[in-house]
Protein backbone atom coordinates (compact mmCIF):
# COMPACT_ATOMS: atom_id res chain seq x y z
CA UNK A 1 0.00 0.00 0.00
CA UNK A 2 1.18 3.06 -0.74
CA UNK A 3 1.38 6.50 1.60
CA UNK A 4 -1.19 9.38 0.74
CA UNK A 5 -0.41 12.07 -1.08
CA UNK A 6 1.72 14.70 0.64
CA UNK A 7 2.01 18.34 -0.07
CA UNK A 8 5.69 18.48 1.03
CA UNK A 9 8.36 17.06 -1.00
CA UNK A 10 12.23 16.82 0.50
CA UNK A 11 13.99 17.66 -2.58
CA UNK A 12 11.96 21.15 -3.07
CA UNK A 13 12.49 22.29 0.75
CA UNK A 14 15.10 23.84 -0.33
CA UNK A 15 14.48 25.72 -3.55
CA UNK A 16 17.19 25.09 -6.52
CA UNK A 17 20.09 27.30 -7.52
CA UNK A 18 19.25 29.16 -10.39
CA UNK A 19 21.16 27.78 -13.51
CA UNK A 20 23.99 30.12 -13.27
CA UNK A 21 24.98 29.44 -9.92
CA UNK A 22 24.08 25.93 -10.29
CA UNK A 23 26.82 26.11 -13.23
CA UNK A 24 29.01 28.14 -11.14
CA UNK A 25 29.04 25.52 -8.00
CA UNK A 26 29.66 22.61 -10.85
CA UNK A 27 32.32 23.86 -12.32
CA UNK A 28 34.01 24.86 -9.27
CA UNK A 29 33.03 21.09 -8.25
CA UNK A 30 34.92 19.58 -11.22
CA UNK A 31 37.85 22.06 -10.83
CA UNK A 32 39.20 19.98 -8.20
CA UNK A 33 37.72 16.52 -8.35
CA UNK A 34 38.03 14.32 -10.97
CA UNK A 35 36.80 10.37 -11.85
CA UNK A 36 38.76 6.56 -12.11
CA UNK A 37 37.15 6.91 -15.90
CA UNK A 38 38.62 10.17 -17.17
CA UNK A 39 42.25 9.09 -15.46
CA UNK A 40 42.22 5.85 -16.56
CA UNK A 41 41.60 7.24 -20.08
CA UNK A 42 44.11 9.98 -20.36
CA UNK A 43 46.74 7.37 -18.67
CA UNK A 44 46.04 5.24 -21.73
CA UNK A 45 46.33 8.10 -24.11
CA UNK A 46 49.86 9.12 -22.68
CA UNK A 47 48.16 12.29 -21.65
CA UNK A 48 50.41 14.62 -19.99
CA UNK A 49 50.65 17.56 -17.49
CA UNK A 50 49.17 15.55 -14.12
CA UNK A 51 50.52 13.30 -11.99
CA UNK A 52 48.70 10.65 -10.02
CA UNK A 53 49.56 10.33 -6.37
CA UNK A 54 48.41 6.80 -4.07
CA UNK A 55 48.24 8.65 -0.35
CA UNK A 56 47.87 5.29 1.14
CA UNK A 57 50.14 3.41 2.98
CA UNK A 58 53.36 1.89 1.31
CA UNK A 59 52.06 -1.06 2.11
CA UNK A 60 48.89 -0.73 0.54
CA UNK A 61 50.76 0.80 -2.24
CA UNK A 62 52.48 -2.04 -2.62
CA UNK A 63 49.64 -4.78 -2.75
CA UNK A 64 47.85 -2.64 -5.38
CA UNK A 65 47.90 1.09 -7.15
CA UNK A 66 46.76 2.73 -10.36
CA UNK A 67 49.73 1.75 -13.05
CA UNK A 68 52.07 4.62 -13.14
CA UNK A 69 51.38 6.31 -9.80
CA UNK A 70 53.69 7.63 -7.16
CA UNK A 71 53.35 6.51 -3.32
CA UNK A 72 53.60 9.78 -0.96
CA UNK A 73 51.04 8.46 2.15
CA UNK A 74 49.40 12.07 2.71
CA UNK A 75 50.71 12.37 6.22
CA UNK A 76 54.64 12.39 4.80
CA UNK A 77 53.91 15.49 2.15
CA UNK A 78 56.01 18.10 2.42
CA UNK A 79 58.12 20.53 1.14
CA UNK A 80 60.73 18.05 0.92
CA UNK A 81 59.28 15.27 0.29
CA UNK A 82 57.21 17.11 -3.14
CA UNK A 83 60.37 18.51 -4.56
CA UNK A 84 60.83 16.14 -7.28
CA UNK A 85 57.26 17.43 -8.32
CA UNK A 86 56.71 19.92 -10.91
CA UNK A 87 54.45 22.49 -10.48
CA UNK A 88 53.59 22.49 -14.01
CA UNK A 89 51.53 19.37 -13.46
CA UNK A 90 48.24 18.66 -11.72
CA UNK A 91 48.66 16.35 -8.80
CA UNK A 92 45.78 13.67 -9.09
CA UNK A 93 45.62 12.25 -5.31
CA UNK A 94 43.91 8.86 -4.33
CA UNK A 95 43.23 6.79 -1.09
CA UNK A 96 40.77 4.02 -0.38
CA UNK A 97 37.33 5.07 -1.33
CA UNK A 98 34.64 7.18 -0.50
CA UNK A 99 34.76 6.51 2.88
CA UNK A 100 38.36 7.71 3.37
CA UNK A 101 39.74 10.99 3.22
CA UNK A 102 43.38 10.51 3.06
CA UNK A 103 43.12 12.06 -0.62
CA UNK A 104 41.32 15.12 0.59
CA UNK A 105 43.92 15.89 3.15
CA UNK A 106 46.59 15.00 0.72
CA UNK A 107 44.84 17.36 -1.80
CA UNK A 108 44.77 19.87 0.68
CA UNK A 109 48.49 19.57 1.95
CA UNK A 110 49.86 19.76 -1.96
CA UNK A 111 47.75 22.68 -2.31
CA UNK A 112 49.51 24.59 0.34
CA UNK A 113 52.62 23.83 -0.59
CA UNK A 114 51.83 25.47 -4.23
CA UNK A 115 50.72 22.86 -6.06
CA UNK A 116 47.13 22.72 -8.48
CA UNK A 117 45.60 19.55 -7.63
CA UNK A 118 42.62 17.17 -7.92
CA UNK A 119 40.75 14.09 -5.86
CA UNK A 120 40.15 11.30 -7.38
CA UNK A 121 36.88 10.89 -6.02
CA UNK A 122 36.17 6.91 -5.17
CA UNK A 123 39.68 5.91 -4.82
CA UNK A 124 41.41 2.77 -5.56
CA UNK A 125 38.15 0.84 -4.76
CA UNK A 126 36.29 2.27 -7.69
CA UNK A 127 39.47 2.44 -9.88
CA UNK A 128 38.76 -1.29 -9.12
CA UNK A 129 34.92 -1.49 -9.63
CA UNK A 130 35.06 -0.03 -12.81
CA UNK A 131 37.41 -3.08 -13.99
CA UNK A 132 40.78 -0.94 -14.76
CA UNK A 133 43.86 -2.62 -14.15
CA UNK A 134 45.95 -2.21 -11.29
CA UNK A 135 49.95 -2.75 -10.36
CA UNK A 136 51.04 -4.43 -7.28
CA UNK A 137 50.83 -7.77 -5.06
CA UNK A 138 47.16 -8.49 -5.22
CA UNK A 139 45.94 -10.99 -7.22
CA UNK A 140 43.22 -9.47 -9.46
CA UNK A 141 39.78 -9.96 -8.25
CA UNK A 142 41.57 -9.96 -4.47
CA UNK A 143 39.08 -7.51 -2.67
CA UNK A 144 40.31 -4.02 -2.34
CA UNK A 145 39.44 -3.78 1.33
CA UNK A 146 41.67 -7.12 2.48
CA UNK A 147 43.40 -5.05 5.30
CA UNK A 148 43.58 -1.24 5.64
CA UNK A 149 46.75 0.47 6.05
CA UNK A 150 47.27 3.95 7.43
CA UNK A 151 47.11 6.96 4.73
Amino acid sequence: MSAAPSPFSFILETPAAAPEEARRHFLAKLSVETDPADVQLDLERGKKGFVVVDVRSKEAYAERHVPGALNLPSRTITAETTSHLSKDDVIVTYCWGPGCNGSTKAAARFAALGFRVKEMIGGIEYWVKEGHATEGTAARGTPVYTKRGDT
